[in-house]
């Protein structure tokens, strides 16, 4: 095999960290996510790792197609003493991105993904690997192959660059001021 990974599973502390500073003194996160995708196991372990040595407890919400995802169900995730949402990678949660953005804000609930498209729609950060390089890289595979090079030669590669945005605007809206040491952390901040 060759190619690259997009899947960051060993960056979900690091998200969980940046969430946590975000919104201090947080003791439950919700995470929303996808079951029946193989990634989400693995992204939840490393989550739950994580989350283990901050004395952080998470309550899921798992959603295997559009129309579990509910305003009752989200209700309910707060009422269980849910104080943010972590947003595991996954095709169906980026295209209900609009959707999971409306009861956030409605809930006045701060959000962290993988994925910038989720910042622009309204969650408090992305954290994760810009899809620019992503793409520059695919670009060197091919480069390398067309030059000769065996496929079965070229490694997997884990992805080594990583990109903070921060929605101000999202801030302002549900009422929180994003600490100064995590503003300075940021490779984009939308006003």
């Amino acid at each position: 095999m060759t190619g690259q990974s997009g899947l960051g599973v060993d960056i979900k502390g690091k998200q969980l960290q940046l969430l946590l500073k975000s919104v201090p003194g947080q003791r439950v996160v919700g995470v929303l996510l996808n079951p029946d995708t193989p990634f989400s196991a693995q992204a939840l372990a490393e989550l739950r790792s994580a989350a283990n040595h901050d004395g952080i407890r998470l309550e899921l919400l798992e959603v295997r197609k559009p129309d579990e995802f509910t305003a009752l169900r989200m209700d309910a995730l707060v009422a269980s003493g849910v104080t943010s949402l972590f947003i595991v990678d996954d095709p169906l949660l980026i295209t209900m991105r609009g959707a999971v953005m409306d009861q956030t804000t409605r809930l006045r609930l701060p959000s962290i993904s993988s994925f910038r498209d989720y910042a622009l729609a309204g969650a408090l950060m992305a954290y994760g690997v810009p899809p620019n390089e992503r793409y520059r890289r695919t670009a060197w595979y091919v480069d390398k192959v067309l030059k000769g090079a065996k496929p079965a030669d070229l490694p997997v590669e884990q992805p080594t660059k990583f990109q903070l945005v921060i929605n101000l605007k999202t801030a302002r809206t549900i009422g929180l001021t994003v600490p100064p040491s995590v503003l300075a952390l940021a490779d984009e901040v939308i006003e």
